[in-house]
């Protein structure tokens, strides 16, 4: 029998020694402790007469104190975020959807299956900026998302195929689509704008005014980018300009004299200058000349004999001067230097002095901040207009 206790013996003093190592002799529960709001009291189980924990209840402070809290943390998150998000569009130029007026764009019964419709007063309150809409047929509507944010200047890339007289507008072959054409996208729409401003009524019975309402003498300048021969594409251009052509509304130079008119035509790409200039005493297509062989030293006075050797372009057979920025100023790391702006500012001195409106391609367009100083930085020297991806930017008029 004695045997027997011995180990029930020694088991009850491992076990004990093990919660002794765990539970120190001067252990204090958590719920105990002092100052704890959650404390506790005990209360006996009605079964099993073993204590049992009894929270405390929450003070009327408590809940005052959250409450407040997220009371104001609530209301501060969302200042934050209409903060960030205000910054957001100055920094970024994130804005509501600038061709929002056209949102009927394509839906049927609105009649732009042909696409010639648009708001018949769309440009009655819009402002004429100098910005020239670059790769204007990206648009959500060509021609028109330019012109109502004021562009005066829109450009299109035109193709002709061998076996189709139709010209073709987009970016590249893979592009052209058989409805977007030149006749669809500029000469017909602006027919229908230029009538539309034209009617002839018992008040009106002229012919002269623009697309504009706030200027109506502003010209449009449609820039026609030749992407395939020039010799074969340049004849088809002048062709299918001939409704603008008998209805007046196309500048034209005759007898040593520039008549300018509601839309101004200017060939670039791989537009011939010999077609342009082959009829000597009429024309009513310009030619986009070479910005960057025109500088002439900016510290110089002025005189003719600076323009003797280079007289080819003049106002009589162009009318911009254009060049890449990247090509010819260079990479911009946070300002212009003073070669940089020389070179500007030659090249501008050099296309005034014919007579011709300086314009620049391939400008920075990021880091926003340093495309706004650019902008503003051409502008300042005497560039005439600003080749533009962002509208909505350049129609702030910032710069």
């Amino acid at each position: 029998m004695g045997s027997a206790t011995e180990p029930n013996k020694k088991l009850s003093w491992t076990w004990s020694s093990l919660w002794n190592r765990q539970r120190p002799h001067n252990y204090v529960p958590v719920d105990e402790a002092e100052g704890n709001d959650y404390s506790t009291t005990t209360r006996s189980g009605p079964t099993d007469g073993l204590a049992q924990p009894v929270p405390k209840r929450r003070s009327w402070r408590h809940y005052f104190i959250c409450g407040s809290i997220w009371g104001l943390t609530v209301p501060a998150a969302i200042l934050l975020v209409c903060i960030f998000l205000s910054i957001a569009r100055s920094l970024w130029g994130i804005e509501d959807d600038p061709d929002k007026i056209f949102g009927n764009w394509g839906k049927p019964g609105t009649e732009t299956e042909g696409l010639a419709w648009y708001p018949t007063d769309f440009l009655r309150d819009v402002v004429p900026i100098r910005c020239h809409s670059h790769n204007d047929y990206w648009r959500k509507v060509p021609l028109f998302s330019a012109l109502h944010a004021g562009c005066i200047g829109v450009e299109a890339d035109v193709w002709l195929f061998d076996d189709d007289s139709e010209l073709y507008v987009g970016h590249d072959a893979a592009a052209l689509t058989s409805n977007r054409t030149f006749k669809s996208l500029y000469v017909n729409p602006l027919m229908d704008l230029l009538n539309q401003t034209n009617q002839q009524t018992k008040f009106y019975n002229d012919t002269r005014r623009g697309v504009f309402d706030y200027d109506p003498d502003q010209t449009v300048i449609l820039l026609v980018d030749l992407k395939t021969d020039g010799a074969k594409t340049w004849p088809h251009v002048l062709a299918q300009l001939e409704p603008l052509r008998l209805r007046g509304w196309l500048t034209y130079f005759e007898d040593g004299i520039v008549n300018k008119r509601q839309v101004t035509v200017v060939g670039t790409g791989n537009t011939p200058f010999d077609l342009v200039v082959e009829n000597s005493t009429y024309r009513d297509a310009f030619f986009d000349a070479p910005l960057a062989d025109m500088w002439e030293d900016p510290d110089a006075s002025d005189s003719i004999s600076t323009l003797a050797k280079d007289a080819t372009y003049n106002e009589k057979n162009s009318f911009y001067a254009s060049t890449s920025f990247a090509e010819t100023v260079g990479l911009v790391l946070g300002s212009l230097n003073n070669d940089q702006l020389r070179t500007i500012r030659g090249q501008i001195k050099g296309a005034h002095r014919r007579g011709l409106k300086a314009r620049y391609w391939d400008t920075p367009g990021w880091p926003i901040g340093l495309r706004n100083k650019i902008w503003h930085i051409l502008m300042e020297e005497g560039a005439d207009i600003l080749n533009v991806d962002d509208l909505k930017a350049a129609s702030r008029t910032g710069w």
